[in-house]
């Protein structure tokens, strides 16, 4: 009250500012509230990223894990294993041959590489079996290779299954979930099968 009666321009002033202050505070929330919409368009977008990045480490990781499949069953198929081990070893080459020609194509459309980048998940998981297996399977014979075959397909069924599902959780590309579905499906019916041959 004594300062506005003795100085009253700078009352007047104090009001100016406070007004001024205010309008400023209103705009800057006013920015933030529109630059507030930026952190969900980005989420959006980081999960859309995300999906698409899935999806290519899907294809670069399964494209191998199939070619090992397939070179398995030609091994039973070379062998003479017995006839259930054969029959599957058939199967397993009819439905993955085409899928690794799917999901190729599929890395060509994306103009992604084929293979993943170093320290993203290395193909040597996921079932995947080591050199020596692979040797050692391909000296075995009669029954010790049946029994060695059904096993280690069964793990390598198991990483397939696992990357498939892994997949389904974050992709939003109708081919992709209707192949890792597929996997999902056939695959978990030869680990049954396997499971009961042993």
């Amino acid at each position: 009250m004594h300062l506005n009666k003795r100085y009253p321009i700078l009352a007047g002033l104090g009001i100016t500012a406070v007004l001024t202050l205010s309008a400023c505070g209103t705009d800057e929330a006013g920015s933030g509230a529109s630059g507030g919409t930026s952190p969900t368009k980005s989420s959006m977008s980081e999960n859309a990223d995300a999906g698409q990045r899935g999806d290519v480490m899907f294809a670069q990781m399964m494209i191998p894990h199939h070619q090992q499949a397939v070179e398995m069953a030609d091994q039973a198929l070379q062998k003479d294993a017995s006839p259930k081990v054969t029959e599957l070893a058939e199967q397993i080459k009819a439905a993955q041959g085409p899928e690794i020609e799917t999901m190729t194509k599929w890395l060509q459309e994306w103009k992604a590489p084929m293979t993943a980048e170093e320290g993203h998940g290395g193909h040597g998981g996921g079932g995947m079996m080591a050199d020596g297996d692979m040797k050692d399977l391909s000296a075995a014979s009669g029954a010790a290779f049946d029994e060695m075959w059904l096993t280690m397909m069964i793990e390598h069924h198991e990483g397939a299954v696992d990357m498939a599902g892994d997949v389904l959780k974050t992709t939003s590309n109708p081919e992709v979930k209707e192949m890792a579905q597929a996997i999902v499906d056939g695959q978990n019916k030869e680990i049954a099968i396997m499971k009961a041959l042993l």
